[in-house]
């Protein structure tokens, strides 16, 4: 006897169905001369969802899709239809524009099913979603620690409702700025979804989501970010803003295609956060006044760097600050700008406009300006001009990708920069890591392991023999090295034994030694070498002394500083 598969009939029908039914539209397309689109195809906007809402957008068979300034693109079932008429007049008492397309049904569908994604909170222009005031301070009143954010994100989850995806991102967005989180990753693996949030530094994990969830919050932070939904197997950059009690921080959307589906990464650019005074550092006394007496020189050009990460514009942002005053014209470059500085004019650099750091550096010196920030040189135009600027009576701050303070010089060569202009512009170069703090509130004095007492007595050692103690506390008070501060873990420090970070730093100047050096194309350690005179910690000397003061921990300095390096 013939088995039939029921299943595999009714998909056939249901496809055959859908197809004529395309048809049937293409055909009514011609009849009532209104373009055909597969929205099937079409990126959805959020913003233009909310026009009109879903109970009256399937009542009316009409789908809003896109949105620019007033004029609204709508995918309609048949304009004849009396509820479609009243729907597109209640759109243009609005002060829409419609324009029409015609439609199938399950085309339609696939609009409305976007509902469920779209927030409460109300979204007064593309990209700036504003989070209530009821719900941040709910969320500052209720997320303390990371377990908080958890804890929320799985109680609106275990609810029913169409609006739990957009509740979940405001969470973990309005948590991310409670907690003082830096990036917000989702990392689709084989099983499930992991959500991680990088918190001074390092990532700590928030939650395991299963596909489906993933899937919604994926569309959601597209939408948002006025990224393509249809497209998955490029990468793509966007953003949007939360306004958190008038206060606008910025989301900076990165996706990326990976073996299990797309990988988010949200920065959230909190001006809060970048606004670290030039006291608040981390930089020692010794090299704070060598950096104060240079911020007050007419030129020159000063250079910090370091890897991604290492702080280098929240620096340059506390030099910017520092020297700031009515009567000076001061201009930055950025990629991107992370903070608003007021009385400063601010330009952010756009690849795709042709506007680089090199156009916007030579824009900039057309406004006679009296200090520049380069946010970085990457090419050897952008190295020249800047160098060239701080010869002709600028003062110009920017970052190069080194390691140490001395190889800015080498990297400086290699760009093609004269060895002799570099000695007459380069006032100072430095090099820095971040490494987190230990939570007052818990920190703990434990006996120090004889492998602990090895590496920091070597390192204090070799202070003395560089004459660089009188830059410090009394090098007696260092040693000898008995008990050192460990990490605990509390509520206040979201159970990590760290809060906040501070800098470690190491600077070469460039005096008659490193001039003279310089015209002999040294490597980084002959410069080293060359600034012994000088006295200034290196990074490793520093980080020492930040680690025997109960700053920070050997075992969380050494994640950005090798203190046995020789």
């Amino acid at each position: 006897m013939q088995e039939f598969d029921d299943k595999k009939q009714d998909d056939r029908l249901s496809f055959l169905r859908k197809k004529e039914e395309e048809d049937l539209i293409k055909i009514l397309s011609d009849k009532y001369g209104i373009p055909y689109i597969d929205l099937s195809t079409v990126s959805i906007e959020g913003d233009a969802l909310k026009i009109i809402s879903e109970e009256k957008a399937r009542a009316a068979e009409i789908a809003p899709f896109q949105l620019i300034n007033k004029k609204a693109f709508i995918a309609v079932r048949s304009p004849d239809r009396n509820d479609t008429k009243i729907a597109l007049e209640e759109i243009s008492s609005k002060g829409y524009f419609p324009t029409l397309f015609i439609t199938s049904t399950a085309s339609l569908e696939r609009v409305w099913g976007r509902y469920k994604e779209v927030s409460f909170a109300s979204e007064s222009k593309s990209g700036l979603l504003d989070v209530s005031a009821e719900f941040l301070n709910e969320a500052f009143e209720k997320i303390k620690t990371i377990p908080d954010i958890t804890n929320m994100v799985n109680d609106v989850l275990s609810k029913t409702g169409g609006h739990k995806i957009s509740v979940m991102l405001e969470i973990l967005l309005a948590g991310s700025v409670a907690v003082g989180a830096s990036d917000i990753h989702i990392e689709p693996e084989d099983e499930n979804v992991h959500i991680r949030a990088r918190l001074d530094g390092v990532l700590e994990n928030l939650l395991t989501i299963n596909y489906e969830t993933y899937k919604l919050l994926s569309s959601r932070i597209k939408l948002l970010s006025g990224l393509k939904l249809n497209v998955k197997a490029s990468a793509q950059d966007g953003r949007f803003s939360i306004k958190l009690n008038e206060k606008e921080i910025e989301i900076r959307s990165s996706v990326i295609p990976g073996a299990y589906g797309e990988s988010f990464v949200m920065r959230v650019l909190n001006p809060e956060n970048i606004a670290v005074p030039f006291e608040e550092l981390g930089v020692n006394k010794y090299l704070f006044e060598i950096i104060e007496k240079e911020l007050k020189r007419p030129n020159g050009i000063i250079l910090t760097t370091g890897p991604t990460g290492s702080g280098k514009t929240t620096t340059l942002y506390a030099f910017l600050r520092k020297i700031y005053s009515p009567g000076n014209k001061m201009i930055t470059i950025e990629d991107p700008i992370e903070y608003h500085l007021e009385g400063i004019t601010q330009t952010q650099t756009n690849e795709e406009k042709g506007y680089t750091f090199l156009e916007g550096l030579r824009s900039a010196l057309r406004q006679d300006p009296d200090v520049i920030m380069v946010g970085e040189i990457r090419d050897t135009e952008t190295a020249k001009i800047a160098i060239n600027s701080a010869l002709t009576g600028h003062l110009v701050f920017s970052t190069l990708h080194t390691n140490t303070a001395a190889g800015a010089i080498p990297r400086l060569i290699d760009l093609g920069v004269d060895a002799k202009i570099i000695s007459s512009a380069l006032n100072v170069s430095l090099a820095q890591r971040l490494a987190r703090k230990l939570c007052s509130s818990c920190k703990k004095e434990s006996p120090a392991t004889d492998d602990e007492k090895r590496i920091l007595t070597a390192v204090v050692e070799r202070i003395k023999e560089e004459k660089k103690e009188y830059a410090l506390e009394p090098i007696e008070s260092l040693l000898p090295v008995t008990n050192l501060f460990q990490p605990v873990g509390c509520e206040k420090c979201n159970n990590t034994g760290f809060k906040g970070r501070v800098g470690i730093y190491e600077a070469i100047l460039t005096d008659e030694n490193i001039e003279k050096a310089i015209t002999e194309n040294p490597t980084e350690r002959e410069l080293k070498k060359a600034s012994l005179s000088q006295r200034i910690l290196d990074l490793q000397e520093d980080a020492t002394i930040k680690i025997i003061q109960g700053i920070t921990s050997l075992s969380e300095v050494s994640r950005v500083v090798d203190l046995e390096e020789v």
